[in-house]
Formats: structure tokens, C-alpha cells, sequence
């Protein structure tokens, strides 16, 4: 019996597919977060909040993810993709345990902090990892699988744990994904083993100024409607910490993330292209469920499957990605994504009526395939400027940039929303005119590109 479990793990061992099924698992939990606004009415209930509390569930979650996530993928640079990985897993999943057991709000809190780190860890190393398991020449259709699962994973969200709490009530968002995150946990130690990185040393200054100014970034974020003093604080502290972390970053003998990259104008672009087309996507999960629950007739299980078309593009997409973008100039397909992602958020705005429900499901599919092209292109670009030595970082400011577009997206998009109804605008003509502006945000990226003249090939 020893014996054969022996033979199993080398089985795993040499199997690189079977690796980055496991590698997929364990970052799939990640993106199943997307379930958790389906509790947001049972937590406020069950702990009897007022309802503005429960944004904190969001806010200590993503914080401290986006907050670690570079200085993460530095760390697995440094040690091992593997061995973050398996942390990130074996933290995540007491995580859930102590979300799911949370006798108190503060608990609860305290464990969403703790299933932030855990993300963090996942996500930083997950794409490395992912490609480190085969060729060079083969990273980019990798990429396109793991963002496939990663896709999979944020489809299934919504769609399956609506059912599972409305059966099992608040808790079941995060006591379902233990168990995935342990059996991820325990098959991650089977993974090849890797030689750490060079001995080098940590910039643990950098990395405390990074935190903090990403950490004070999502709090502006997060303040910026109504304003206040405490934005302009945040603000402030924020700004202050990335001047403070650049000027770290010139001078650290090995830094977290060398700045000289950022010299390239196709690189900072690129990037800035990948926070704002989130931006753009955040709106269909923002908005669209207030637009189906007017929808007479409509239940919530067949609400849930149309937001699930979003991210089922980004399933159906990421593979086409990864097999064309070696054919195709990586900054064509990124171009393409942006466009479909625009026709699809437009095609979104025209639906004003129970009989456009087949033109927001097309639209809403529309939209996920252009979003999954540009995120597999965009991670192709981003890991062939920076060095495979440091791969561990190029993924994690893909999932960095992601998710601040994502934040960025909650906040200006609904306070368009909100400006237009103020206005004397009703809800669906705000609705479409919301979606109008998302629209019009990867057709700038395409004017910005085709104007500073991004040659084919140039990073």
C-alpha cells in the first residue's frame, strides 16, 4: 500500500499536466470569492449589522491580498514557487474553517484578513508555478489554461454556492471550499520540487512601503464617495508610501520590483490597460444583478446563470488565447480582447426590457471573450519582458493591477450610477448610460495604443 502511494506521487511528479490540474484546484478557491456577495444578506442577518458593516467582509479580504501580493511573488522568486504555493493553500484552508466557526463579527473579520494572505500566496506564485512545469516555449498556452480555471472557478461562484445557501445558509460559501483547499493543500506536496532562487537579500523595507501604499490606495478607493478627511488622508499616506518605495527600490541591491521595466512605455501601458478594462468589467457584476432582479418573472437561480456568461467568455477565451498568441503578435490579441470587451459592454447597454434578455446573455458573452483574450495576452507580455527569474513577481502584478481595477471599478462606477440617478435620470436610462461609459474605456485603450504607436512585437 506505501508503495503504491509512493508511486502515485512520483506518477504526479512526472506528469506536468496532472501538476497544473492541481495547481488550478488550488487557485480555483480563490476566485469562488465571488460567492461571498450571495451571503451578504444572511451574515448582515445573522450577526445583526447595520447594513454599510458588511463592505468591511470586502475590505479586509482584498486589502490585505492586493496589499502582499507583490512582495509574495518576490518571496517565491527567492524560495520556491512550490513551497509558497503549499503555504498559501494550508493557510487559506483554515481560513475558511475559522470564517465558516466565526462565533462574532470581529472573528469573522479576522479570518477574512487570514483568507486574504492565503489568496495572496496562491495568487502570487500560481502563474509561475504554472509554467515553471513545462517549456518556455510552451508559457503561453500554459497561461491560457490557468487562466481558464481561474476563469472556471469565478463562473461557478455565483451560479453554485447561490443554491448551497440558500440550502445551508451564510456559512456555506466558505465551509464548501475548505475541503478543496485541503485535498489542493495535500496534493501540492507532490508537486515537483524546485531549486530555490539565488541567495539573495529580502527588501523588507520595500516591501512595508509597498503594502502600505497599496493598503492606503484601496482606502482612498474605498472613501472616495462621499469625500472626506479621511480620503484625503488616505491619499496622502498612499502617495507618500510609493514615492517612499521607489526611491527604496533604486537603491535596494535586489529589489521586490526593478522599476526600470516601467521605462518601457509598452510595458507601463500595458498595464495600465490592465486595471482599466477592469474597471470596465466590474460593471457587469456591479450592476447587472439590480437590472435582473426588476426583470418580473426572472428567479435567482436563472440570475445567477446569466452573470455566470461573464466569466464562461473568459473560460472559452483563455485557451483560443494561448494557442493564437504565439501565431499573433501578443499586443494584437490584447487589442481584439479590448474590443470584443467594448462591443460586449455596449451590446449590454442596449438591453432595456425582459425581450432583450437574449441580447444581454450574447452581450454579457461577448464581453467575458474579449476580457479572457486580453488577459492571457496581457500576462504573455508581462512575463516576457520581466526575467523568468522573476517570474514570480510578473504574476503577481497581473493579479495586482486585476484587482485594484476591480476595486477602482466598484467605487467610480457606481458613483457614475449614482450621479446619474441623482440627476433625475431613472434606473434604466442610469443602467445603460453607466454601461455606455464602461464601454467607452477599452475604446480608449485601443486610441491610446494605435496613437503612441505600439509596434507588433514591442513590449
Amino acid at each position: 500500500m506505501q508503495a503504491t502511494g509512493r508511486q502515485a506521487v512520483s506518477a504526479v511528479s512526472r506528469s506536468p499536466m496532472a501538476a497544473l490540474l492541481i495547481v488550478g484546484l488550488g487557485t480555483s478557491v480563490v476566485p469562488l470569492d465571488s460567492a461571498v456577495n450571495i451571503g451578504f444578506p444572511a451574515i448582515v442577518a445573522h450577526f445583526a449589522l447595520p447594513i454599510p458593516m458588511i463592505q468591511w467582509i470586502v475590505i479586509a479580504y482584498v486589502l490585505t491580498q492586493t496589499a502582499l501580493m507583490l512582495t509574495f511573488g518576490r518571496a517565491g522568486d527567492m524560495l520556491g514557487y512550490r513551497r509558497i504555493f503549499l503555504i498559501g493553500t494550508g493557510v487559506i484552508a483554515v481560513a475558511f474553517v475559522a470564517c465558516a466557526l466565526a462565533p462574532s463579527y470581529a472573528a469573522l473579520l479576522a479570518a477574512r484578513f487570514l483568507q486574504g494572505i492565503g489568496a495572496g500566496l496562491i495568487l502570487s506564485c500560481g502563474p509561475a508555478l504554472a509554467t515553471s512545469l513545462f517549456p518556455e516555449a510552451m508559457r503561453t498556452r500554459i497561461l491560457g489554461t490557468y487562466m481558464m480555471m481561474f476563469g472556471i472557478g469565478f463562473a461557478l461562484g455565483p451560479t453554485v454556492f447561490g443554491v448551497l445557501v440558500d440550502r445551508f445558509g451564510w456559512s456555506a460559501v466558505f465551509s464548501f471550499r475548505a475541503p478543496l483547499a485541503f485535498v489542493a493543500f495535500l496534493l501540492a506536496w507532490t508537486l515537483p520540487r524546485q531549486p530555490r532562487g539565488e541567495r539573495e537579500r529580502f527588501d523588507t523595507a520595500g516591501g512595508v512601503l509597498l503594502a502600505a501604499g497599496l493598503s492606503f490606495l484601496l482606502l482612498t478607493l474605498n472613501r472616495l464617495w462621499p469625500p472626506g478627511l479621511l480620503t484625503v488622508l488616505f491619499a496622502v499616506l498612499a502617495a507618500a508610501s510609493f514615492v517612499l518605495f521607489h526611491r527604496q527600490e533604486r537603491r535596494a541591491p535586489q529589489p521586490i520590483i526593478d522599476f526600470a521595466f516601467f521605462g518601457r512605455a509598452g510595458f507601463t501601458l500595458v498595464n495600465v490597460m490592465n486595471v482599466v478594462i477592469n474597471v470596465a468589467a466590474f460593471a457587469i457584476m456591479l450592476l447587472a444583478p439590480f437590472y435582473l432582479s426588476r426583470i418580473p418573472g426572472l428567479s435567482l437561480p436563472q440570475a445567477g446563470l446569466l452573470l455566470g456568461l461573464s466569466p464562461l467568455g473568459i473560460v472559452l477565451a483563455a485557451p483560443v488565447a494561448g494557442r493564437v498568441t504565439g501565431r499573433i503578435p501578443p499586443r494584437v490579441v490584447a487589442l481584439v480582447g479590448c474590443a470584443l470587451s467594448a462591443a460586449g459592454l455596449c451590446g449590454i447597454s442596449l438591453a432595456g426590457a425582459p425581450a432583450g434578455i437574449p441580447l444581454l446573455a450574447g452581450s454579457m458573452l461577448v464581453q467575458g471573450f474579449g476580457l479572457g483574450l486580453f488577459q492571457v495576452a496581457y500576462f504573455d507580455i508581462v512575463t516576457a519582458v520581466i526575467p523568468a527569474r522573476n517570474r514570480g513577481v510578473a504574476g503577481a502584478l497581473g493579479m495586482a493591477t486585476r484587482t485594484i481595477g476591480t476595486v477602482t471599478g466598484a467605487t467610480v462606477l457606481m458613483l457614475v450610477f449614482q450621479s446619474l440617478q441623482a440627476a433625475g435620470i431613472g434606473f434604466t436610462a442610469a443602467f445603460q448610460a453607466t454601461f455606455r461609459i464602461a464601454a467607452a474605456l477599452p475604446v480608449a485603450l485601443i486610441l491610446a495604443d494605435l496613437a503612441r504607436g505600439w509596434r507588433a512585437g514591442e513590449n
